[in-house]
């Protein structure tokens, strides 16, 4: 499974993968990654679409779909995710799973849709309940879960007959097992990161999220919350103070963009981060739970990309009427993938395109009560090659709204770099660091993700958690053979 290469370079990816693997002494054969973008974060610009699926399918060497990781989407009946299952199987194609900690009804309907097989388990009787339904289990020393023993009584009959031996890649956690003591500071009062407070619960079931944290919490990984490194604590702190031998930074970019426009600091203005997190962290989609948000009869949001149809769909599960996306450019330059443009549009969002925002309107007592905006239309291409958006004169009109989400973009926060002498960055905030090892100007001090790259994608936060877990692990046992 191809995965992380077509995540980035799509169908070119790929078929370089599946050129590459012929004339080996080891016949390879290769499954189509089928959650390309495997995020709504991941804005590589990459998509397999079931279209692209048909065409690989029919590829010599290619024998199937790989393990289909959104089994929310298939449990929540997405054409698009079904349509990618149905042309494996109407293909007379295998279909690979990975639906961890998925039983009972929900297994039953997963295994239905045409997916044969189990990437991950976390327990033995997990793994025999999608046995006994009929799927093949693949068994590997998971990469968070080290619980390959546990799983060791399905080599016993009737089992082992549906199981099959499978290798996985190495995860940062693995730095505990090597003797480390590792410890994560987290921003807010839950871990998780913009997995828990940026993606919906009807996107990203929070109880998935938690149970990876809690496999990191088995590894003896402490996690410490509501520890603000800059504030609460410095990076130099940490190192000369509390005796950490090397840090890893991984802050990402949450500092929201505005527009600079009159109005913004009404009550009843969200960035979309703000918007998202008091939603999903604050359990706003929970109706016990007495989260500070606004209940909005109309709403905008101003943007056009995948985090702006997440706050969107968001308010409209809220209870908004009526939900406006409000963006200056045609549909065509819209940064949102495809399908979230299509599920946006089937629950009832408005698409106020080709309108900038030019002013936010106060109703007297300092809160939201419209939002001016200009017609645009498209003149020549600007440096993102995108048609820079031109106003079109006497053109202004008002959208009466309560509530504006402003969803144009973020950058790193400046409160690590401003507290920490030595740390070099570029001209937009982001960490400098080596490409090898990841290691910033500093040394001992490492960095990755949005923090580095600016705002980017969950892939390839993860991929330089590794390398830099790698780096750090080479450093310390050069230094002084083992740390913190």
């Amino acid at each position: 499974d191809p995965h992380e290469i077509t995540n980035v370079l799509g169908k070119t990816g790929f078929n370089y993968i599946l050129e590459a693997s012929k004339g080996l002494p080891l016949d390879v054969y290769l499954m189509v990654p089928s959650c390309v973008p495997a995020t709504p974060f991941d804005e590589s610009g990459a998509e397999i679409t079931h279209e692209d699926i048909a065409q690989l399918l029919a590829k010599p060497g290619v024998i199937g779909l790989a393990e289909m990781m959104n089994f929310p989407g298939v449990l929540d009946g997405s054409l698009d995710v079904l349509r990618k299952i149905s042309t494996a199987t109407d293909s007379k194609k295998v279909v690979d799973g990975h639906a961890p900690g998925l039983s009972g009804k929900e297994l039953n309907a997963y295994i239905a849709s045409g997916v044969r097989s189990d990437h991950e388990c976390t327990t033995a009787e997990e793994a025999m309940e999608k046995i006994s339904l009929g799927q093949w289990v693949m068994i590997r020393e998971g990469t968070a879960c080290k619980n390959l023993e546990a799983l060791m009584p399905l080599f016993e009959k009737p089992y082992c007959d549906r199981c099959m031996l499978v290798t996985d890649d190495k995860h940062p956690g693995d730095l505990a097992k090597e003797g480390y003591e590792v410890t994560i500071f987290e921003a807010f009062h839950t871990a998780g990161g913009v997995l828990v407070y940026g993606i919906p619960e009807f996107r990203l079931p929070k109880t998935i999220v938690q149970k990876e944290i809690d496999k990191l919490s088995a590894l003896g990984v402490t996690i410490m919350t509501n520890m603000v490194i800059g504030k609460v604590l410095s990076i130099d702190e940490l190192i000369e103070d509390m005796g950490f031998d090397a840090v890893f930074i991984g802050s990402g970019a949450g500092l929201p963009s505005f527009m600079g426009i009159e109005g913004e600091a009404l009550v009843g203005v969200y960035s979309a981060n703000e918007y998202l997190t008091r939603i999903n962290l604050m359990k706003s989609y929970i109706e016990e739970y007495d989260t500070p948000i606004k209940k909005s009869k109309s709403v905008a949001v101003v943007g056009g990309g995948n985090v702006a149809m997440d706050a969107a769909r968001c308010a409209k599960r809220l209870g908004a009427e009526n939900v406006y996306i409000v963006y200056r450019r045609s549909e065509a330059e819209m940064p949102a993938r495809l399908e979230e443009i299509h599920h946006a549009k089937e629950e009832g969002i408005l698409f106020h395109l080709l309108r900038n925002p030019v002013k936010i309107l106060d109703d007297g007592n300092g809160k939201v009560a419209g939002i001016q905006c200009q017609v645009m239309e498209l003149g020549e291409p600007d440096a993102s090659g995108r048609r820079r958006p031109v106003p079109v004169e006497n053109s202004e009109y008002v959208l009466d709204v309560d509530t504006v989400v402003m969803s144009i973009g973020t950058s790193p926060n400046p409160l690590i770099r401003s507290t920490t002498k030595g740390l070099e960055t570029n001209k937009k905030g982001c960490f400098i660091v080596n490409e090898d090892t990841n290691q910033t100007t500093r040394e001992g001090i490492y960095a990755g993700g949005d923090a580095v790259t600016g705002a980017a994608t969950v892939i390839l936060a993860m991929g330089a958690g590794k390398k830099a877990a790698q780096a750090i692990d080479d450093y310390l046992k050069q230094k002084n053979g083992k740390g913190r």
